[in-house]
């Protein structure tokens, strides 16, 4: 009995078509190859032009048709690469396997893990652009796939801007239907690096116990973050501290959490040894401590799990020493994380913000003990200098630790411009298909507009799409009632844009 497909009679077909296709291509950051192949053969096979350059993005270029044959191009962008997130009870390969779709009727998702909605959406939405019947009224495109955009934009930095003459640019990488984007926020990250000594464990018999912290919700560290979501690290930082007091003689072995730059920790684990006499009291202390973050966070966190059970992994022949995990310990929980500052100038707009991503033992080869342990934050602002003022401030702190820190090259914001005359077309086209008001304003996200506009000087810009929630986590989901009206106000847009001259 064949099972019909999630997507099945979903309108715009096309777009539901090509976007179930994407999501059985892996895909992850820095692995594109498969869907670039993906988008080679789509375009020899409709005998479109295409361009790569060296890095991997491609353009796919369709002349005007329907009387827009003489209209300047439009450039139609997305990126091609997706966040790898899954709960840690899933089995799931993101280099071979193809997601599992799943829908309720409102809200389509992925089993287990995150969808690819960002920025799937809007790469199905390009192709079905450039598949469009030869009468369709459209300008000439130049549909653009970046690669990389999820951990650090190296796609668009590195962009060969000569593949592209267009000098307007839609941009379908945002996550409000209703609402238009003309501006985002730079952003950059930072990469500690602290040295870690061992000691030979204590004569006293002792207990390995693990501590996990799961169940968060997540999400999007520039998107998300303005809502005082759980950190994980943190968390897990937090109680292994007060138990390490509560219970003398207790030892840190390990502690790990968080994983992509962009998604604020779900997860993270600590190891520890516990003396056997002191066992009780370390139960005691993190119930209580669960007990509090329930309290503090299980209102809006209501899946949050602390659980500190014992292992049977055998205890390791060393543990860190006291002086590193106090300064280990010292950084989890004084690094800034959250928002930092709002907009004076747009209401309600995270102005700068910065997400403590994750922690892990530095890698090591031939079973030897790591010498170091990576800590990154990543950092967002509207405002560049306030951006390196606050990764100034983490490498002073992390400085007073001894700790290194490495900070890769920000990437810019995108500067608004209301009077653009594109901004004002998308404004009248989705009011004229939703009915209501069109909210305008910036987004707390890295966008790849800021950057190609530095590459294609005065190229107008605007950024839109159907409403994704839970983007970077395993409760991504997109609705499915908005890529409709989304699929139709871009077709508005470009008919629009045909007639020009």
């Amino acid at each position: 009995m064949t099972v019909a497909s999630p997507v099945s009679g979903l309108q715009p077909a096309n777009v539901w078509s090509f976007f179930e296709q994407l999501t059985k291509i892996p895909r992850p950051s820095k692995h594109e190859e498969k869907v670039l192949q993906f988008l080679k053969d789509f375009a020899n096979e409709r005998k479109l032009a295409w361009q790569q350059d060296a890095v991997g993005n491609m353009v796919i270029k369709r002349t005007g048709t329907g009387g827009g044959e003489l209209a300047p191009a439009v450039v139609i962008q997305g990126h091609v690469d997706m966040v790898t997130e899954k709960n840690s009870d899933v089995i799931h390969d993101f280099f071979n396997d193809p997601l599992r779709l799943q829908s309720d009727g409102i809200w389509l998702k992925a089993q287990g893990t995150t969808l690819g909605a960002d920025n799937g959406i809007g790469v199905a939405t390009a192709l079905a652009l450039l598949d469009m019947p030869e009468n369709a009224k459209l300008p000439p495109l130049e549909c653009l796939f970046t690669v990389d955009e999820e951990t650090g934009l190296t796609g668009a930095f590195d962009l060969d801007a000569n593949m592209l003459t267009g000098q307007v640019l839609l941009n379908l990488d945002t996550e409000d239907w209703g609402e238009i984007f003309i501006g985002c926020a730079g952003g950059g990250d930072s990469m500690i690096s602290l040295p870690v000594a061992y000691e030979a464990l204590p004569s006293s018999p002792m207990q390995l116990y693990k501590l996990k912290i799961s169940g968060l919700m997540g999400g999007h560290s520039g998107l998300n973050i303005n809502e005082d979501r759980g950190n994980a690290v943190r968390f897990a930082a937090r109680i292994a501290d007060t138990l390490l007091e509560a219970a003398p003689g207790a030892r840190l072995v390990q502690i790990s959490g968080g994983d992509k730059r962009n998604a604020i920790p779900r997860e993270a684990t600590a190891i520890l040894l516990v003396p056997e006499d002191a066992e009780g009291k370390a139960s005691a202390v993190t119930g209580q401590y669960a007990d509090a973050l329930k309290r503090e966070y299980g209102a809006l966190e209501t899946q949050l799990s602390v659980v500190l059970a014992k292992s049977s992994t055998p205890a390791p022949k060393q543990v860190l020493s006291y002086d590193s995990v106090a300064k280990l310990l010292t950084l989890l929980l004084t690094l800034p994380h959250g928002v930092i500052k709002y907009s004076h100038t747009v209401p309600g707009l995270v102005e700068t913000s910065t997400n403590l991503a994750s922690v892990k033992p530095g890698a090591v080869e031939g079973g030897a003990r790591p010498d170091k342990y990576l800590i990154q934050c990543s950092t967002r602002s509207s405002l560049g200098p306030v951006l390196e003022a606050v990764r100034d401030s983490i490498a002073k702190l992390s400085g007073l630790v001894g700790a290194t820190v490495e900070r890769d090259t920000a990437y810019p914001g995108w500067a608004p411009n209301p009077r653009s005359a594109i901004v004002g077309l998308a404004k009248e086209v989705l009011e004229d298909v939703t009915g209501h008001t069109v909210k305008v304003g910036a987004i707390h996200a890295g966008l790849e507009c800021g950057i190609i506009g530095e590459k294609v000087p005065g190229i107008d810009m605007v950024s839109y799409g159907p409403t994704i929630r839970g983007a970077h986590s395993p409760d991504e989901k997109v609705e499915i009632a908005t890529v409709k009206p989304f699929w139709d106000a871009t077709l508005k847009i470009l008919g629009r844009l045909a007639d020009a001259r």
